[in-house]
């Protein structure tokens, strides 16, 4: 049986962790405000589709933490995966990203014969944010 007050101490958590509001919580998981607020206050159990899009979302949500309190919050992250703190949502690398002045490109390679022996591709790009939050890039071979 799901514990909610437990289930409330954790959303809680999620939503500190995302530095999210009740009302930017429910909007990012596509919920009534009301729904976040009927819960946290212990009113009303989550139903299976909150938990569901709340893990769909969140990928950082393992749903064994968040149900039974085993597991680990935020969930370790795989090399395959791609988290960000402001916008959880799966990202893509962007190849917009990796254009940039052709002629800096240029220089740089005549300044370091390696580079044109070998071929180097970009692997990780991390943005970090003044405010803590950072979103990281990973290519999807």
């Amino acid at each position: 049986m799901l514990n909610t007050n437990e289930f409330s101490e954790k959303l809680k958590q999620i939503m500190e962790f995302y530095n999210l509001s009740a009302a930017s919580f429910a909007e990012s998981i596509d919920v009534p405000r009301s729904s976040i607020s009927h819960i946290l206050s212990g009113r009303n159990k989550p139903s299976l589709e909150f938990i569901l899009k709340l893990t769909d979302t969140y990928k950082e949500v393992e749903l064994y933490w968040l149900l039974k309190g085993t597991g680990h919050f935020p969930k370790t992250m795989s090399e395959d995966s791609v988290i960000s703190k402001t916008n959880p949502r799966q990202l893509t690398f962007d190849e917009t990203l990796l254009k940039g002045n052709n002629e800096n490109k240029k220089e740089e390679t005549k300044q370091s014969p390696t580079l044109t022996s070998k071929k180097i591709e970009i692997e990780k790009i991390l943005v970090f944010y003044t405010n803590g939050t950072f979103k990281e890039y990973i290519q999807q071979k």
